[in-house]
Parts: C-alpha cells; structure tokens; sequence
C-alpha cells in the first residue's frame, strides 16, 4: 500500500523546520511512501524545495499561483498524490519513523477509511509549568482524555490524520470556506467538517492508533499565557460555529467536558492539596482559566452569530 504525504508550506522562516519534517517523511520505515510538496504562493520557498527535492523520485513538488490556503493547498496535494492513502502533516512536525507503518496497519487489520495518531509535544523553548495535560490541544497537541487507546475517533489533528485517496476525492476534499465562513478568519476545524461527512457518507470516523506519532514544535509564543487564553476563546467560538457544520451536536467535546469537570478536576485538586507545590497550583488555576475562556468563545458565537 502506497502513502502519499501531503506538506505545505510558504514561508522562508519555516524552511529549516519544512526540511525536517520532509526528511522524517522520507525516513519512514514503511518502503513506499511518496511525499507530496504544496507551496502556497512563494517562488522563493519553491526554488529552494526544488533545489533539495526535484531530483528526487519519491516526491513530487508543486507551487500554487498565489497565496490560497492551508486547505486549498492540501486538496491540491491530494490531487497531486499517487498513492492508495493520502496523509498530512504541517511543516513544523516531525513523523515518528514507523508513522506510515502504523497508518497502514489501520488501513489493512481494522479496514479503516481514515486513521490518525497522537500528537506529541516537542517543546522548542521549554515547557510552561502552568499548561495542564487536558489543555495540550491548544498547542495543537493530543491532550490528557482524548481516546483511552486504540478505537474509532470522529478525526485527529490536521497533522496527524490520513485518508484512503479515493475516499477523501469522493468527499470533495477539506471545504476551503471553512477558514473564511461569512469572513470569518477565526473559524477552525476543517479536519472535523471532513471527518463528519466521512461519517455521515461511510458510517465510519477515523481509526485512532496512538502509536502512530507525529511530534510537533511548540514555539516560544505558543507557550506564552496570554497567547493561549486568546486561543482558548477563539476556540471556543471555532466549536460553537462548527455545530452548524458538524451535525453531531458537539458530542465529542461534551464527553471530554464530562470527563473535565467529574473527573480530571477533582483528581487535582486532591493531588495539589496532598501535595502542594506552585507547579500544581498553577495548572489547577489555568485549568479553570482555559475552561473559563473556551466557555466565554463559545457564548460570544452563540450572541455574534
């Protein structure tokens, strides 16, 4: 079974870390494995993908006319791509070795039509002592609750996440509105609106393998709090505005808030009374903080729209 990656990227600033996550792909354990290059709109980025990658005949590299998109390029990836299984990744990850292999596996034991895995943090300038496990997907990392193991999930992360090619083409691919709905540049989850037609067209959601790992860079901003209580409101208005797209009544992240409330908060506010330390306070404080503001996001959507 052939796997196609898809990586995009467009930004000077970002080729080093682009390197790194083409060469992870290219280093995979499974023997067919083809990586696709999408570059949104810069010849700059381009001519340099090139120089490093065009003579290679395990990838193929295109660059778009003009600026489009994270999910127009990644469709125009898909179109691109050879292989019986379409994945992504973002071009500041890096794929665990055995990645693909892992995605296959879901592909031929469990017939999926979609798998995934685990979004693992690699903390580029330390990890904040105030940022609890259950908020991780903040920084764009599988958090504490997520899945208790292997099993049917309705998506992953956008990073982590894989198709059979010709169902994502049946689907129509991700819906490039998604990002600029009404011009709203603040509405997240393409990933998710995908996933849920999947669901609705197939009956089946995507196969989750959390030793399937792709490790992503957590920059110094994404660590700094007031950065992660502005993404915590914007996500919370993202999952409001997506129940208009997502008919699954937001049951996912019901669950987790069940699991957030009943069990997650009660289990550390034992730990840090039997035994304090400022550590522990702060990420009990932030995990109300956060679940605070994503509440705030999501009542602002419910009023604004």
């Amino acid at each position: 079974m052939k796997v196609s990656v898809v990586v995009c990227t467009y930004t000077l600033d970002m080729y080093e870390h682009f390197r790194e996550a083409a060469d992870s792909v290219l280093a995979q354990t499974h023997d067919d494995v083809e990586l696709v290059v999408v570059v949104d709109g810069t010849p700059e980025v381009y001519e340099r993908v090139a120089e490093n990658y065009g003579d290679r005949e395990d990838a193929v590299i295109a660059c778009n006319d003009e600026n489009v998109g994270l999910l127009a390029s990644r469709n125009r990836g898909a179109e691109l791509a050879s292989g019986d299984v379409v994945a992504f990744i973002d071009d500041d990850a890096i794929a665990d070795e055995a990645w693909a292999e892992r995605l296959v596996r879901a592909y031929e034991e469990e017939d999926a039509v979609a798998a995934g895995g685990k979004m693992t943090p690699e903390w580029v300038a330390g990890k904040p002592s105030f940022l609890p496990e259950e908020f991780y997907w903040l920084v764009g990392v599988t958090h504490r609750g997520f899945a208790d193991g292997p099993g049917e999930v309705r998506n992953t992360f956008g990073s982590n996440i894989s198709f059979r090619t010709d169902v994502f083409a049946e689907l129509g691919g991700f819906d490039v509105d998604i990002g600029g709905r009404k011009g709203d540049k603040n509405l997240q989850g393409g990933e998710t609106e995908l996933c849920a037609r999947m669901r609705e067209e197939y009956g089946q959601g995507v196969w989750y393998d959390p030793e399937a790992e792709v490790a992503h860079k957590v920059f110094e901003y994404r660590t700094d709090f007031w950065w992660l209580v502005d993404r915590a409101f914007w996500q919370g208005y993202s999952k409001r505005a997506m129940e208009s797209l997502v008919d699954d009544g937001g049951r996912e992240e019901g669950a987790f808030l069940y699991r957030l409330i009943l069990d997650f908060v009660p289990k550390r506010l034992r730990n840090t009374l039997s035994t304090p330390s400022r550590p522990k306070l702060e990420r009990l404080i932030c995990l109300f903080c956060f679940t605070f503001t994503v509440g705030c996001g999501y009542l602002y959507a419910v009023v604004s729209r």
